[in-house]
């Protein structure tokens, strides 16, 4: 009986820290929507046109043409789908961690993790995200780069969902580019988990205090850092994904695939190609990581 209560016990415990894990995700997900979707409209603005000579002309063309709300067309569908796709990454990123946890203690009697098993259950929370990823940033690349006023494409998410899975289906339609999705996802949250449990570990090392015990001010600059680390080790997947998924159908289709779409890039633009419009998005990466990182950490020392 005593021992059958325990597992109970520990059970209803995995329930709530995973119930603790996703809502402090949420909040971290609404917090980067807000902070960051000017910055992003600009970034898949300079990815997917040549109409821009860099980021400052980008951004005042789109407030001179559209106005001070362009900054936030799309905004509807991330705030809703990118707090549900932090809350899953940082479910899904502790779960890992816990799993992992487990087997190192029974195999070396120690459960703390390697950081190659940092970058694993990162990229575990990145290809777990990736299926809700890969359609709502579909459809905000969508809204954020059709015409403006009279020509639009679409009236809003909804619209937007229904037109593209009526382009060969859902998985031809809206998941256009989840190939390249899961790449990108793996890499990006593998290298984001790793360098901030690195950087946090390392201040607890340092300073002989436990992880609770590190700052706030901290906790947002080494969220920060992991977002500068996060875009430098995974942007040419974005680029592709971005290009594949504001192309056009049938006859106007350009790239047949991901493989096609980074060869026709090379040979257009050469490397630089893959990186266009890497400085608004580092700009954008520091404040949107560290709110999110400050926001999730603040959020679970509050739940317990």
């Amino acid at each position: 009986m005593e021992q059958r209560a325990f597992e109970d016990l520990e059970k209803g415990g995995g329930a709530l820290r995973t119930v603790k894990d996703l809502t402090a995700g949420a909040a971290g997900g609404i917090a980067q929507v807000l902070l960051g979707q000017p910055f992003d409209i600009v970034k898949v603005r300079l990815q997917t046109t040549t109409q821009y000579a860099n980021a400052l002309d980008c951004a005042s063309k789109i407030l001179k043409n559209e106005g001070p709300y362009a900054f936030y067309k799309g905004t509807l569908t991330p705030l809703i789908g990118i707090g549900a796709c932090v809350s899953v990454q940082f479910g899904a990123f502790h779960e890992a961690r816990r799993r992992l946890e487990e087997l190192n203690k029974k195999k070396y009697a120690d459960s703390a993790l390697s950081y190659g098993q940092y970058y694993m259950a990162g990229g575990f929370a990145g290809i777990t995200n990736s299926v809700l990823s890969g359609p709502i940033e579909h459809v905000r690349i969508r809204l954020q780069t059709q015409p403006h006023g009279a020509d639009k494409l679409y009236n809003g998410p909804l619209d937007c969902i229904r037109k593209l899975s009526a382009q060969g289906g859902v998985l031809r339609g809206l998941y256009r580019g989840q190939n390249v999705t899961y790449l990108r996802e793996i890499q990006a949250y593998g290298v984001w988990f790793l360098t901030f449990e690195y950087l946090m570990n390392q201040d607890a090392k340092r300073n002989n205090v436990k992880r609770e015990e590190i700052s706030s001010l901290k906790v947002a600059t080494y969220g920060g850092l992991a977002g500068e680390a996060l875009w430098l080790s995974s942007y040419p997947f974005d680029v592709v994904k971005s290009k594949m998924q504001c192309d056009g159908f049938g006859a106007q289709q350009q790239f047949k695939s991901m493989t096609d779409c980074f060869k026709k890039t090379y040979a257009t633009e050469g490397l630089a190609g893959f990186w266009k419009g890497i400085g608004p998005t580092l700009l954008r990466a520091m404040p949107v990581s560290a709110g999110t990182f400050a926001v999730v950490e603040l959020t679970m020392r509050a739940l317990g």
